[in-house]
């Protein structure tokens, strides 16, 4: 079907949640009208929750320009306490309301209306699974996700619209097979994107606003704004974003829904992308932060076993350049120097996926609540990377924590001087909750520690040690009562357990208090 349907403007598509925690789905204009009532988007599935927030950044960045030109920090402070400019955003929104609608028989929404007469792509169809990050399609399965290829149940477009703007993002590089044999990565991919989060949807985008235009004569369009993609630009060599905007919404994989006599979405056409150029160094995403590696710079991602809060140093300033915290921060940091510190703390929203050799193995969202002091203080920030390093210092280092239990492990199998036998318990005691119950622990002395930083370091220093004497003690006695009581069992403990003490003694002396006596 080819007439217009399903103006993403009036239709009921984006999922937010309101102050009372009811939830509702609403079209763009009601979103930006209601974003002082609106608490956040309610988006449940990571890449497209985060999709969702760059969309309405694109469009209120590209609406502030078209109204005012140029705006300041003190700009972003008076609407962040007053709400946005609603009626600019939405006479922005309803000169460019031809482009949004999600069907068109030649400019449909994100969508490349050429693939309908492509030669690679006229008479092929796709289930719309491929789409989908969380489904089986192809030959990429997902657990417990039994989806046929060959009769696709049908999807309305309000889910449609949602999981095409999670997959431009965050979609694997890799064999495509379709206009060229393989594709870029989308900007976030293997990335925890990181989103500043006020207490309404209209804080939350003073908060991430990128600044105004410079100036230099490279207008940064979104995808609405730009001319029709061609199968030619979809051929053709990877391109460097010209900015956040165009990062936003970045087409990184051609996609034609295709539309059913009911509305609904079964099929879809799809190809390579209009691929994204630019290395991490020249180029990097706003919402993603970097840790320096041996030879370039880390995006920092979610990994197996690891809650995120370890890697809260890349989120702060750095004046020792091994981290680059995400542009967004930068960005709410200003605000929050603007309005004197008003706002105590500053919640971030973490959100995406990793994946490993084009295969997706995890998604995420979480949200930290950082003192907001810490996203310009450096010295506190410092500090607060410090301790955090100690943290795993003493569980990782040669003799530390973990390299006592894997001794005292492999004194309990046979031959435990052997290279293997030692390989063997590393593995063992990987596997089991050693790590996760020192860690969870020790997140708990967090807030705390934080908290404290600004106004009596020392003391914040002390409780968060006593508090990793305790998460250590308790780890290691998880270990003892997997030993069980044999002779061996009871030998390793009386030649490990000395040397455990002796560790913490150095480390992390008993005056330390814990959490718990605070």
């Amino acid at each position: 079907m080819s007439e217009k349907a399903f103006n993403l403007l009036d239709e009921r598509w984006l999922p937010v949640r309101f102050a009372d925690g009811s939830v509702e789905a609403l079209g763009l204009l009601e979103v930006f009208r209601r974003s002082g009532e609106i608490g956040a988007l309610a988006e449940t599935a990571p890449p497209s929750l985060v999709a969702e927030y760059r969309l309405l950044l694109a469009i209120t960045h590209r609406a502030l320009v078209s109204a005012l030109g140029s705006w300041k920090v003190k700009d972003r402070a008076r609407w962040f306490k007053e709400g946005l400019p609603v009626e600019d955003i939405c006479a922005y929104l309803e000169t460019w309301r031809e482009r949004f609608w999600l069907f068109h028989p030649e400019a449909p929404f994100m969508q490349v209306a050429a693939l309908a007469v492509a030669e690679e792509t006229r008479d092929k169809k796709k289930p719309w699974t491929q789409i989908d990050l969380a489904s089986a399609c192809g030959n990429n399965p997902v657990l417990f996700d039994h989806a046929d290829d060959a009769s696709p149940t049908a999807i309305r477009p309000a889910r449609a619209i949602c999981l095409l703007l999670g997959l431009l993002p965050f979609v694997v590089g890799g064999t495509i097979q379709v206009f060229k044999s393989s594709d870029n990565a989308g900007a976030l991919m293997n990335s925890a994107a990181v989103i500043p989060v006020g207490k309404t949807l209209a804080q939350t985008l003073c908060l991430c606003l990128h600044p105004e235009p410079t100036g230099n004569g490279v207008e940064d369009l979104p995808a609405w704004e730009r001319e029709l993609l061609t199968v030619a630009q979809l051929r053709g060599a990877p391109v460097l974003a010209k900015g956040p905007n165009d990062r936003y919404t970045r087409q990184s994989r051609a996609v034609l829904l295709l539309r059913g006599f009911d509305g609904d979405v079964q099929w879809l056409r799809f190809g390579a992308g209009y691929a994204l150029l630019g290395n991490d160094e020249d180029a990097p995403d706003p919402m993603t932060n970097f840790t320096a590696g041996k030879d370039k710079w880390m995006r920092v991602t979610f990994r197996e076993g690891r809650a995120f809060w370890r890697d809260l140093p890349a989120l702060v300033p750095n004046p020792a350049k091994n981290s680059r915290p995400a542009a967004v921060l930068s960005y709410a940091a200003a605000l929050h120097e603007e309005i004197s510190f008003d706002i105590v703390d500053q919640p971030v929203l973490v959100a995406g996926l990793a994946s490993n050799k084009a295969k997706l193995e995890r998604w995420r969202a979480e949200q930290i609540t950082l003192p907001a002091v810490l996203l310009v203080d450096v010295d506190q920030a410092g500090y607060l990377r410090e301790q955090v390093a100690f943290a795993e210092d003493l569980f990782y280092k040669k003799n530390g924590v973990r390299h006592l239990a894997v001794d005292m492990l492999a004194e309990t199998l046979p031959d435990p001087r052997d290279k293997d036998t030692r390989n063997r318990a590393r593995s063992i005691l990987d596997g089991g909750p050693f790590a996760a119950t020192y860690f969870a622990q020790a997140e708990r002395a967090l807030p705390k520690l934080m908290e404290d930083i600004g106004t009596d370091p020392e003391q914040a220093g002390a409780l968060w040690r006593g508090n990793l004497r305790a998460a250590a003690d308790n780890a290691w006695q998880q270990v003892l009562t997997g030993l069980g009581g044999s002779a061996r069992a009871l030998r390793a403990d009386a030649k490990y357990w000395p040397r455990f003490q002796g560790l913490l003694n150095r480390e992390v002396p008993k005056n330390n208090m814990t959490i718990n006596e605070v």
